[in-house]
């Protein structure tokens, strides 16, 4: 196959350049990427039918090993396929190398089968598009090859990191003579080296000093991966300085006794007076994302004075709170390392402390103790019923220790964030809140199975496990991964929702009932499978659930959506009347 020996050089590149996973979705015209990949002994190849659903198992294996994954795709609408996966990938930073085969420019327009225009396809949402020759005769057109997909790895890898497309156009012949062998001999890599910002000594003086004038200081931390290093430094610098460390589900900080998880049940229906006492004078943030409207309403409503973020790049200006006074380029860990030491050095230089340092603190560190009460005494009320949100808390008091939680969007992330997690479990919480879909939840944590041996537990709602099911199509199933289904045959956010749950077009327009069980897909992908309506039930059921078992297991818990909603106004509020009363 001399003619496509450039195609055979790509696959060699991928390993080259630290590629070790690809996604397949099987087609004609890619035939010899899929075939240069295959045939590769160094390659993890997969193969997923739907490309929606291998464009989020890629998501997912990326999102874990934190190295990029390869994507093939044949022409036309498989590409458009890729689409979400490639919208999520860019918006939360995730390396995807996507390599979607095309017809000769020539043929577009001409009435060809699976032929349209390729060329930018994924528009703003990828980090860059390369579009190859489809002629490789002149020697030049080889070195475009070769230096465009060096460039392509390396800028998916760059901070911030993101999906890369290359379109590939191919000419017949696509399948090789029976006598005919691949060569995977040696190609030309390009290496790049990494460089580190760094702040000059004025720029650390004059932070120094913002820190030093101020009285008032809180750590906001976004969406991040689990990182026991930046927890335990910000839990130092939140008990040798007084700051509040604030934090959700989605941040992988996990209770401790210090930090403050809770902020979605104590900053809701907040009065004036208190919002001020807890506005921070500096405000420091870190990480992607943050979850809930409650603390997002907060720092828009009582912004700093002062706000830092620190971000690793500066090519976007993120000022989420609209306060945004200083944009910090480094990464998290290194800057409050250096700040920490910093600190900790100029208070031994100065001596004494002030004796009421701590009582910012303790105003934020009392507000989520009782928070954390009122949640308590919500889900332990007398002849509780099985509820998606009692499931979700025993589903997180009895996660095997040192796992991975994958948190579906819509109502299970936000069960899953006021229920909170325990530090000592060490559990790692991975998302889709880049763009916080539901369309590919469950193929995420498919590629998150695959890429680890630890057990991977998704919480997902029945509209997002049924919409993504393909996820269970193609491949077998990795045996570590647990599904827990919460089934209330609906939309339940809709119902909890303030706008969409006063119109009278709700049950037919948003929440959708659709009366399905996932007994039949359980079986269908060889999971092992229980059901269950009662907390007894899933108490018993659990233990054995996260077992390690040579088969998948699903677990579907099945609640009535009009109880669900009943507790949640219970909750809501309790909450009205606490705060009334604080504010007595």
């Amino acid at each position: 196959m001399p003619i496509l020996q450039p195609i055979v050089d790509l696959a060699e590149m991928l390993v080259q350049k630290g590629i070790t996973d690809v996604l397949v979705s099987p087609g004609s015209r890619s035939a010899p990427l899929t075939l240069a990949v295959a045939r590769h002994p160094r390659l993890r190849v997969r193969v997923m039918a739907d490309e929606r659903s291998a464009g989020f198992v890629a998501l997912g294996l990326a999102q874990q090993s934190g190295r990029p994954v390869a994507v093939i795709c044949t022409s036309g609408s498989a590409v458009y396929n890729l689409a979400p996966a490639v919208a999520e990938a860019f918006f939360q930073h995730i390396p995807l190398l996507l390599l979607t085969a095309d017809r000769p420019h020539e043929w577009l327009h001409q009435q060809d089968g699976q032929t349209m225009d390729q060329i930018g396809v994924f528009g703003p949402q990828v980090k860059r598009s390369y579009d190859l020759p489809a002629d490789y005769q002149h020697a030049d057109a080889r070195w475009f090859i070769e230096r465009s997909v060096n460039e392509a790895i390396h800028l998916s890898q760059l901070a911030p990191a993101g999906p890369v497309h290359i379109n590939v156009p191919l000419r017949e012949p696509f399948y090789p003579a029976a006598d005919e062998s691949f060569q995977f001999g040696p190609v030309r890599v390009i290496e790049t080296l990494s460089t580190q910002p760094t702040l000059s000594p004025d720029t650390w003086h004059t932070l120094l000093d913002e820190w030093d004038q101020t009285e008032r200081i809180l750590i906001a931390v976004g969406q991040l991966p689990r990182d026991p290093a930046l927890s335990q430094l910000l839990r130092q610098i939140s008990e040798e300085f007084s700051v509040p460390i604030v934090g959700e589900i989605v941040s992988n900080l996990a209770h401790n006794g210090q930090f403050i998880t809770h902020t979605d049940t104590f900053l809701s229906g907040l009065s004036a007076d208190r919002g001020r006492q807890l506005r921070p004078d500096l405000l420091i943030t870190l990480g992607g994302s943050f979850l809930t409207r409650n603390l997002k309403t907060f720092f828009r409503a009582y912004p700093a004075l002062r706000h830092w973020h620190i971000q690793p790049s500066i090519d976007r200006i993120t000022d989420s709170f609209q306060s945004l006074t200083t944009l910090i380029p480094a990464e998290s860990l290194a800057f409050l390392q250096k700040l920490f030491a910093d600190l900790d050095y100029q208070r031994f230089l100065q001596g004494a402390e002030d004796e009421d340092a701590g009582a910012y603190l303790r105003q934020w560190q009392t507000a989520d103790q009782q928070a954390a009460r009122l949640i308590h005494q919500t889900l332990d009320a007398v002849n509780q019923p099985l509820t998606d949100w009692s499931a979700v808390q025993q589903v997180l008091d009895q996660l095997p220790e040192n796992s991975i939680l994958h948190l579906a969007n819509s109502m299970p992330i936000r069960y899953a964030n006021l229920c909170g997690l325990d530090e000592r479990q060490g559990i790692q919480v991975s998302v889709n809140r880049g763009v916080s879909g539901i369309d590919g939840c469950l193929s995420t944590a498919v590629g998150a199975a695959l890429a680890t041996e630890r057990i991977v537990t998704l919480l997902i709602g029945d509209v997002a496990f049924f919409y993504d099911r393909n996820a269970l199509w193609s491949a077998p199933v990795p045996a570590n991964l647990r599904i827990v289904l919460l089934n209330n045959d609906s939309g339940h956010i809709f119902r909890l929702i303030d706008g969409p749950g006063r119109q009278p077009e709700l049950v037919t327009y948003f929440e959708t009932p659709h009366g399905y069980t996932a007994r039949n897909t359980a079986s269908d992908a060889r999971l092992v499978y229980e059901h269950c309506d009662s907390i007894e039930t899933l108490t018993s059921l659990l233990p054995d659930f996260f077992q390690v078992s040579e088969q998948a297991k699903l677990i579907e818990i099945t609640t009535d959506k009009l109880v669900n909603q009943r507790q949640f106004s219970t909750y809501k509020a309790a909450l009205n009347v606490h705060y009334a009363e604080s504010d007595q």
